[in-house]
């Protein structure tokens, strides 16, 4: 959703702003304020709103159309890099739900390891795929599986790839998302896997969260859209990684 986007992106936005970018009245960007306030996702201001906190994680479903050509492209450069048989590791998110499902429709034998319940669900008929769901506590707003228990469970496993979806990734700061479990969780899929692989559109570029999964240096290839800032991309790529812009 545009509103959630620019609120995140900027910090806060007034209900003029709001009317103006996307081209209603005022009393349609109150009445949409009103109804993300009550879903918790952002906090309502005199005259406007802010996230309620350092940035917003918005729940997979609202995630899910976001950015959509950018996103498509991105895991269509990724399942590219997939040989037939691999095993492969799928953490959450949107871009990586686009990925598990090139690699279920192009028919030939893969392996997929999740810890996304989402994932899985469209998977598990699919008569090319293997599909080894790791468990743990489940996470609401990525649909993920996540804490010790999935830790454990790939620390007993390897794949041959891993496809990350992050909330950010900087050459300072490295691959971060917003919850400390999942973090840890995803910090495992990367330390068990023959190549790391993120899967970030623009908006994920320079931009830190919480809770660090793993240094910039740990990642073996970034994938990202063409509105990725360049200056950023370039001192990701001077640490070692291989950035492939779709």
């Amino acid at each position: 959703m545009r509103i959630l986007d620019h609120v995140a992106a900027h910090g806060s936005a007034d209900v003029t702003q709001l009317s103006r970018l996307l081209g209603v009245s005022q009393a349609t960007v109150r009445r949409d304020l009103r109804y993300l306030s009550e879903q918790r996702l952002l906090e309502r201001t005199h005259g406007g709103a802010t996230p309620g906190g350092l940035s917003i994680e918005l729940p997979l479903q609202h995630r899910a159309d976001q950015r959509s050509p950018q996103k498509q492209a991105i895991a269509q450069a990724a399942a590219e890099l997939v040989p037939d048989r691999a095993v492969v590791g799928l953490t959450g998110g949107s871009t990586t739900t686009e990925v598990a499902r090139l690699l279920a429709d192009r028919g030939r034998p893969v392996t997929i390891v999740t810890n996304a319940v989402n994932i899985a669900a469209a998977l598990v008929l699919r008569p090319t795929v293997t599909l080894i769901v790791i468990g743990g506590t489940a996470r609401s707003e990525s649909y993920e599986l996540v804490g010790p228990i999935a830790e454990k469970t790939l620390a007993d496993h390897h794949t041959d790839i891993a496809f990350l979806g992050v909330d950010g990734i900087s050459a300072a700061h490295g691959c971060t998302t917003h919850d400390q479990l999942e973090a840890a969780t995803d910090r495992a899929f990367a330390s068990h896997s023959g190549r790391c692989v993120v899967v970030a559109d623009h908006s994920k570029i320079g931009r830190t969260t919480f809770a660090k999964i793993c240094p910039a240096g740990d990642v073996h290839t970034l994938i990202t859209d063409a509105e990725a800032p360049t200056a950023e991309l370039e001192a990701i790529a001077a640490i070692g990684v291989r950035v492939t812009v779709t």
